[in-house]
């Protein structure tokens, strides 16, 4: 296994959120992200799939913060793709400092003790925020930032985790991988 599951959940959820809280490209076609209103549902949907413990109320100022959160992990993505890793570093460290990740133990009644990477009455977007810093943080200092992707395919800008055996993953989803093949061999074949 290439990541414990607690920061493979940590993983997913930064890519949920910054493939759905950033504006870019995705699958050949232009993404806008939710606005106003509709960010607070779109931030639950994006969380929801990867077992976020924190009781989820998000507020409008919680939900910019969120979108500035997503937009600094977009930076880190992007730098490390770019093989600049001292910048990668360097915005993982500010988004350390600022979310104010820091380790701690806690159980739930007749549960094990589980590492969490926020306080214990931290918000949903405080903690959220704090777990995908870490993760970032773990994948970055411990030599496996080549993992941490944006699509190659054209006109998409998504990002992705690569847990490949071989570290090959170059497209955010097969949809993309399926479309650059597509044009591939349609230019073979022109």
């Amino acid at each position: 296994m290439l990541f414990d599951s607690h920061v493979a959940v940590l993983l997913d959820q930064t890519v949920s959120l910054v493939n759905t809280l950033t504006d870019g490209e995705a699958r050949g076609r232009p993404y806008t992200a939710p606005r106003g209103a509709q960010l607070p549902e779109a931030i639950d949907a994006a969380v929801s799939r990867h077992a976020a413990s924190l009781p989820r109320d998000i507020g409008p100022e919680q939900a910019r913060y969120m979108v500035e959160t997503a937009a600094r992990m977009r930076e880190v993505f992007q730098a490390v793709q770019d093989g600049e890793l001292d910048v990668a570093a360097r915005a993982v460290n500010a988004l350390l400092r600022d979310t104010s990740a820091r380790p701690r133990l806690d159980r739930a009644a007749g549960e094990a003790w589980q590492v969490h990477f926020h306080g214990a009455n931290d918000s949903f977007v405080a903690g959220c925020s704090a777990g995908c810093a870490t993760a970032l943080a773990l994948v970055v200092g411990g030599g496996l930032a080549g993992r941490l992707g944006v699509c190659r395919a054209d006109r998409c800008d998504r990002v992705y985790v690569d847990t490949s055996r071989n570290a090959a993953r170059q497209f955010c989803s097969t949809a993309c991988q399926n479309r650059m093949k597509a044009a591939a061999f349609r230019a073979r074949k022109g």
